[in-house]
């Protein structure tokens, strides 16, 4: 699919085409629609963006919400599943899955949100790294960070979605 394409869309097809970018969140591209045309992935990514550091803050807490653990063997939309195979998440040895598991329920613990971190590219140590390296942070850091992550995150999935014209 292509910007041009995207454009010509309307509201309904735009959210079922974009809803997934962010994830079990199809609001965000509801109010993105609004901003069209846009002339690129780069504009398309900042009005959604910009949608989601409007929202409220309930808003932006049930976005984070709404992924799913690293390495979780629950269901997850195709794009989480994919990305976490990208990192090896999903051949974890038992020993990995279980410090993974802990470490991500002492963070929900912390924070009252799963530990988000755009795992494209990233090998399972860089992941575990993060992890370790973030618990410690304060809830109004990682708040934010968590949100950076889902940017990027989004960024990713975009770029996935969306060919040059």
């Amino acid at each position: 699919m292509t910007i041009a394409e995207l454009n010509a869309c309307d509201r309904a097809r735009f959210v079922d085409l974009l809803g997934p970018v962010f994830e079990a969140s199809p609001w965000v591209a509801g109010r993105a629609w609004t901003h069209r045309p846009f002339t690129g992935v780069e504009q398309l990514h900042a009005a959604m963006t910009q949608e989601v550091e409007g929202a409220t803050r309930d808003e932006q807490l049930r976005l984070l919400r709404a992924h799913p653990d690293l390495g979780t063997r629950m269901r997850m939309s195709d794009s989480s599943t994919g990305e976490q195979a990208g990192a090896g998440l999903d051949r974890l040895a038992p020993r990995e899955l279980e410090t993974l598991q802990r470490l991500n329920a002492a963070y929900r613990a912390t924070f009252g949100f799963p530990f988000l971190f755009a795992v494209k590219g990233s090998t399972t140590q860089q992941v575990l790294d993060a992890l370790d390296e973030r618990l410690p942070r304060t809830a109004e850091d990682e708040f934010a960070e968590a949100l950076r992550q889902v940017f990027r995150i989004a960024r990713f999935r975009l770029d996935d979605l969306i060919r040059s014209a």
